[in-house]
């Protein structure tokens, strides 16, 4: 039986049951929201994206959602400070259409990265993180600037751990401990700049979602379209989408790949 919107509210429903907490169904919008009753500070699913995701994975995609509610909504109704907490300041990616303000009109300090992506900048808070908007900053008498060089000092210090698969002659490389700062690794110039020095082709990065990065040592054509691929497809499962495009790094810059997936790699020994 096809599972629908109305089911999956009805699931969610079951799930999420707090006396303390309120669910709000938007069927115009396709959404579900849960809520502390006391503040309404909570957080709005879209539907349809979960209906997707447990096609897909069926219960697993729900028992890690219903984590990240439970800890996100957990998080609301602390307060949390900075200063004694240097070290656990890092960025993370989101997608250029990630909101820059919370559902209560806080604003989130963030940079522009790509025309694709934003980077935000996280309290981590051991099994999740909080996003740290302006009055955080202000409360310590910090600059931003001050948070933001704290937070790429930070990035440089993740551990980075990759498997490497080589496809039609291009080497990729994948990175993902799902510690919710895989794709930041995008951030840590030295990084990159050792990867760059290493290709024996063009440096590609992908970074579909917040749980993996991949670089790509490009050496012939095929490559770009199976970098495509991958990309499209770590992105349809993501639980924190970032861009299904991937880049090109050069000149310390990145560089949106746009890329026609029409040609696939072909079989060898094998002719049009």
């Amino acid at each position: 039986m096809k599972m629908t919107s109305i089911k999956m509210k009805k699931m969610l429903e079951d799930r999420l049951q707090n006396d303390e907490w309120k669910t709000i169904f938007n069927r115009d919008k396709d959404t579900f929201r849960i809520e502390w009753k006391e503040s309404g500070k909570g957080i709005t699913i879209t539907l349809p994206n979960v209906v997707a995701k447990y096609e897909n994975r069926g219960e697993p995609a729900l028992d890690e959602l219903e984590d990240h509610v439970q800890e996100a909504l957990r998080i609301m109704n602390e307060t949390h400070q900075l200063t004694g907490k240097e070290k656990n300041i890092i960025p993370v990616i989101r997608a250029g259409s990630f909101p820059t303000e919370t559902e209560d009109g806080k604003k989130l300090v963030h940079t522009e990265h790509t025309a694709e992506t934003r980077v935000y900048y996280a309290l981590d808070l051991g099994k999740s993180y909080q996003l740290i908007d302006e009055k955080m900053v202000e409360k310590e008498n910090w600059s931003i600037e001050r948070m933001k060089e704290i937070a790429s000092f930070n990035v440089r210090s993740l551990p980075v751990d990759m498997k490497k698969d080589t496809v039609y002659g291009n080497d990729f490389y994948f990175h993902s401990t799902q510690d919710g700062y895989d794709a930041s690794r995008i951030l840590n110039e030295v990084l990159l700049e050792k990867l760059k020095a290493e290709c024996e082709g063009e440096l590609a990065v992908s970074i579909p979602h917040q749980d993996v990065i991949i670089f790509a040592d490009i050496k012939n054509p095929e490559g770009y379209d199976i970098l495509a691929q991958m990309a499209m497809k770590f992105f349809a499962e993501g639980t924190v989408p970032v861009t299904s495009l991937s880049f090109l790094y050069e000149d310390k810059t990145l560089e949106p790949i746009f890329i026609l997936a029409q040609k696939k790699p072909k079989e060898k020994g094998k002719e049009d």
